[in-house]
Order: C-alpha cells, then structure tokens, then sequence
C-alpha cells in the first residue's frame, strides 16, 4: 500500500490510498474560499449526552447530478474534491464537518446557566471514498480494492487516535437515499468525537456489570452464545462471524465480530483484515439480495475508545437497514424515536434464514 499526503486549495487534509507505486503531485487548482464552521456541542441534562449543533451544514450538497459530482476524479474540463485523474481510495477532511479541528468561528463559552452548557465541536469529519467509480458499491468491489478501504480506516483510526481532543473513532456508511446519503457516490465518512458517544457509553456501561458480576467479557459471551445457538449465524470464516442479534431492533440487522478480541480496526493482523474484506463481501452481496433491490443501510463499526475501557471493548460492525419487504420501509415513528423501545417486524430467526439463503451456503456446516 502507497500513501500519498497533500493539501486541499483550503488547506484540508487529503490523503490516497494506493495498492500500488504510484506518484501523485496533488495539486488542486481550484480557488476555494476557507472553511468557516458553527460547530457547537450542548449538553442535554436530562438525558445526560452531548448534541452537535452545526447550522453551516445546511448549504451542504445534495444529491448532484453524476456529472456534477465532487467525490469523481477531476478532469481538464472539471475540478472536484479530488485532484487527480483516477484512484484507488481517497480520505479527505469533509468541508462541511460535524465536528471540527478548531473551535467554530466567532465562539465564545457563554454558559451561565448549569443546565445550558456548551463547548466547541472540536474533532474531525473525514470522507472515505472507496472507488473512483461513480456508480459502484463498497459491494461490488473486489477483495483488493475491500481491503484497501480495510487499511484505510485502520490507517485513520491509529491516525485520528492519537489526537489529545478525540474520545472516540467512527467509521460508517450511510447507503442509500432512504437513508438519507446527500452524495450517490460509494462513500463512507470518520468522525472523531470530541466525548464517548451514548451507544458505546450504554454498551461498556453494560460490558463493566457483567464483568463484575461474571468475570467474563459481555461480547465474547455474546458470540459464544449466538455460535452455540446456530441458528441466527449468518456467515463463518477462519476470523469472522457475522449473525443476526437475538434482540434485533431493525427489520434487517448483522453483526459482524472478530474471533479475537481486538479494540479497534488498527489493531486487527493481516490475515484477519485479509479474511474482513472477503467475508464483508460476501455479506453486502447477500443483503443486496434480500429483496431484489439494492439495500439501504448504515454500516457501524464499534470500536473501543480512544483512552478509556479498552479492555471491555469489542470490535465488531453493525450493518442495519430500515427496507421491511421491497416496497416498505421501517419509520422511527412514536415508540422508537419518542421513548427509545424498538419494535421489530421481523423475526431476528427469519432474518437470518433468508440472509443464509441469499449467500447460497450453509455457514453452519462447520459448527456440526
């Protein structure tokens, strides 16, 4: 793997992952004024989590036209956020962060009041373009090129790790319009938080509990038992095991574990992020199948924090989708988004026969 290192016309980092020797002038010629955000956090007391606040988001693309897209590769007669004609994967700092490495223009702390608490945004918003192709999907790339874009969120998260202001590394996808994607192209996007976001504080929250009562880890319980129940097992590899979660909150959801407890994405080996790419393949491609249409999702990874309870945590990715059958969708409606109580409509057991049936194997047939 080559990695090149360069600077945007507005000084934001840009970085292209190459499986290859290959020499990149970086060079944007484009006249771009300098990023100002509004970026913010506020403390929710009653729930007791932090809320970004970010109100330059609002001018943000959405959804251009192909040939308007800024994730293409740059030609003589357009210039994009990516100054070059081709690559391979390509990290670059998102113009319009969540989060971002300097306090918002024009903020000043102004909490007088114990319960209006505010602070800087203070962190980073990274895009993860996984091919130079337009219409393709993280499904439709090859094992080389799956683990590439594999290298390039380790590479990120040891990277954005060792900042002094980051709490905690994210790397997802969010696929799919029903999702809400403002950009067509295969992308994924790194935040580094500021603070441990609710989930995993929930999580490790849970994870401390059962070690002190148990002495064991609650993930490694958590595989242990969906590998000896079988039935919700989706997939098995030499590294990997993906299966359907006995409490599935989404009409369609995957985890997908390590055998070995590993805190993050950098601290995976190569054979383990060899076997990655090829299993999460496997796995995109049977999801895609579910319903004969593309699949609208949000692929998680959880990892560990960047200072805290790393010895809790587990790596493992979480791949959700909203589609409930090929013409509806699952809405956050009352229960969900009002007080937090998931109802499924489809049984967790179901799922994961149609998911093996969809991959065409039986994932089982090594456990007998």
């Amino acid at each position: 793997m080559k990695i090149s290192e360069g600077r945007l016309a507005d000084d934001r980092e840009i970085l292209f992952f190459d499986r290859f020797d290959v020499t990149r002038p970086i060079q944007d010629r484009r006249d771009l004024p300098p990023v100002h955000t509004s970026a913010e956090i506020r403390y929710d007391a009653l729930a007791d989590e932090w809320v970004a606040v970010t109100a330059h988001r609002q001018t943000r693309t959405h959804l251009p036209p192909a040939e308007l897209c800024p994730l293409c590769p740059s030609t003589t007669e357009r210039l994009t956020e990516v100054p070059e004609p081709d690559y391979d994967v390509v990290v670059f700092e998102n113009r319009f962060p969540s989060f971002a490495t300097a306090a918002g223009d024009g903020w000043e702390p102004t909490q007088t009041d114990p319960l209006d608490v505010r602070r800087p945004a203070v962190g980073r918003c990274e895009v993860v373009c996984f091919s130079s192709r337009h219409d393709g999907s993280f499904a439709g790339l090859s094992e080389d090129a799956a683990r590439l874009v594999v290298d390039a969120w380790a590479h990120r998260t040891a990277a954005l790790s060792a900042r002094p202001d980051v709490a905690q590394v994210f790397c997802f996808e969010n696929r799919g319009p029903e999702i809400g994607v403002t950009l067509h192209h295969p992308h994924g996007q790194i935040y580094a938080y500021p603070f441990v976001p609710p989930a995993t504080q929930q999580m490790l929250g849970s994870a401390r509990a059962f070690r002190d009562r148990t002495g064991d880890n609650l993930f490694g319980a958590v595989l242990s038992s969906e590998l000896k129940a079988e039935v919700r097992v989706v997939l098995q590899s030499e590294h990997w095991v993906a299966f359907v979660p006995v409490a599935a909150r989404w009409p369609v959801e995957v985890h997908l574990y390590p055998r070995r407890q590993v805190p993050d994405l950098a601290a995976l080996d190569d054979r383990e992020r060899d076997d990655l790419a090829s299993s999460y393949l496997v796995l995109l491609r049977a999801l895609d199948a579910l319903f004969g249409v593309p699949l609208p999702y949000i692929a998680a990874w959880y990892q560990a924090p960047t200072r805290s309870d790393r010895d809790l945590a587990w790596l493992h990715l979480r791949v959700m989708s909203i589609r409930r059958a090929p013409d509806k969708l699952k809405y956050l409606a009352g229960s969900e988004s009002a007080m937090g109580a998931f109802i499924n409509d489809i049984a967790p057991e179901d799922m994961a026969h149609r998911i093996r049936s969809a991959i065409g194997t039986d994932p089982l047939a090594n456990l007998r």
